[in-house]
């Protein structure tokens, strides 16, 4: 049975549960006011028709009692009352209407309820008393019209009953249809999603708890489609990755293959075996960084470092003055500017960087040039930017800078030795130092590369 159906079976039975107590509670009520309006009508007139003969007997010298009989005769006039009988002892001294009902007397003042070929009598004993032995006045008062008023209720109350029923389970079903709809829209969002439709979402407008979870739902299917969306592209990235390794390996192991199987095959002069040996020689080199630095990385994604405080002002200038003799023969000059400070770094990781980023200013200068370094502290954190006046680089290129294999200049790169793995490896570094790094470029006019790390607050 579905969710609805039972809100609708429960909030239906709510509802005859209550309109059917609230029912027989208020007609029960009503009836036993009546009653009691009716029996207290019939001692009020028992009593006053009691009195009269009281009265009539008090003022009667005769005592033949025939003044009490006509003046019975005048009060038995009322509708309601159906007998009466008047005795004293076992003599009746008068008796109109139906049969009394013998019952047991145990005081001066008896009343009873019977039923009677299906009306309801209300039997009244009492005495009046007199010089001699009391009179017995019996009065019988039809009380019928109250049960008859009661059966009327209930008739209509059962016909009144059906009505709100039905329309209290057509407005029950309304209810449970708009307070389940977003729940369904929930249930055929959840197959949509299953079904690989990620964009489809509940968009829920109302703001109570189902609406919570209908939000609450949209924002697990966000997460879900980024997570989704993350993997596919974690994937596209890794079959990049191995199409760039096989493609870094084939030019090599070619040119391995080819000369080794030149040096087999013929006789070689001895400068053309030197230069096959050396050639393999520097293609074997450069096989083994490109091990090393695919190793470094595959290292950083799964170790944890040690962090320590570091005078960073201090490292990039001793750094810098190691780095200047080689830059100068290269006609490149090199100059740092940095504010003290210091940061939690791991020193030999954080100067890979530093040094990687320095080489790759390098190779973008290709006849002299400028780069300089400047360290500064902007509010909690110290960012270092590295310049150059070197080629640049497009836009395009500056979302792939930092993946495994990616080059600018494919051709450049290889000539100058590079594997294409050092920018992902800085990454890699910076990502383990809770820092960031960013580019920024322009073909023709010089790059500018930022590391920001926190800074330890003295």
């Amino acid at each position: 049975m579905r969710f609805r159906q039972k809100m609708l079976l429960v909030m239906v039975w709510l509802l005859t549960l209550s309109y059917g107590v609230g029912g027989v509670l208020l007609i029960r009520q009503n009836f036993k006011s009546s009653l009691d309006q009716a029996e207290n009508s019939a001692r009020e007139s028992y009593e006053m028709i009691l009195q009269s003969v009281q009265l009539v007997n008090a003022v009667d010298i005769q005592q033949d009692f025939s003044s009490i009989s006509n003046a019975l005769s005048q009060l038995n006039s009322a509708d309601s009352v159906v007998g009466m009988k008047l005795s004293r002892g076992d003599r009746v001294l008068y008796s109109n209407g139906e049969d009394i009902v013998n019952i047991e007397k145990t005081s001066d003042f008896e009343a009873v309820l019977f039923e009677r070929d299906t009306r309801h009598i209300y039997q009244i004993n009492g005495l009046v008393k007199t010089d001699g032995k009391p009179l017995e006045l019996v009065i019988l008062y039809d009380i019928t019209p109250v049960y008859q008023a009661r059966n009327n209720q209930v008739k209509t109350y059962h016909q009144v009953f059906i009505v709100l029923i039905i329309a209290g389970g057509f407005a029950a079903w309304i209810t449970t249809y708009l307070m389940t709809k977003p729940l369904a829209k929930v249930s055929r969002t959840a197959r949509a999603l299953a079904s690989g439709q990620l964009e489809t979402r509940v968009n829920s407008k109302t703001h109570d708890e189902i609406g919570q979870l209908g939000s609450d739902f949209d924002n697990m299917a966000d997460r879900l489609s980024e997570n989704i969306n993350e993997l596919k592209m974690s994937m596209d990235h890794q079959d990049q990755f191995m199409g760039s390794f096989a493609h870094e390996l084939k030019t090599p192991m070619t040119s391995i293959i080819g000369y080794a199987d030149l040096l087999r095959s013929q006789t070689l002069s001895p400068e053309e075996a030197q230069e096959a040996a050396n050639y393999i020689f520097s293609e074997g080199k450069r096989l083994e960084s490109l091990s090393l630095k695919l190793l470094d990385l595959l290292m950083m994604k799964k170790e944890s470092i040690t962090l320590v405080p570091t005078d960073m002002k201090s490292m990039i200038e001793n750094l810098v003055f190691h780095l200047q003799p080689v830059y100068r023969n290269k006609k490149i000059a090199l100059q740092c500017r940095c504010e003290p400070a210091l940061c939690m770094t791991e020193p030999d990781l954080f100067s890979s960087v530093l040094t990687n980023l320095l080489d790759n200013a390098r190779k973008a200068l290709d006849n002299g040039g400028n780069i300089l370094i400047l360290g500064e502290s902007i509010k909690g954190f110290y960012r270092i930017r590295v310049f150059d006046n070197g080629r640049g680089m497009p836009e395009e290129a500056i979302k792939h800078i930092t993946e495994a294999f990616y080059r600018v200049d494919k051709s450049r790169s290889r000539a100058q030795g590079g594997v294409g793995l050092g920018l992902a490896l800085c990454k890699e570094i910076i990502d383990l130092h809770n820092g960031t790094i960013s580019f920024a470029s322009r073909e023709g006019n010089g790059t500018c590369v930022t590391v920001t790390v926190r800074e330890i607050k003295t």
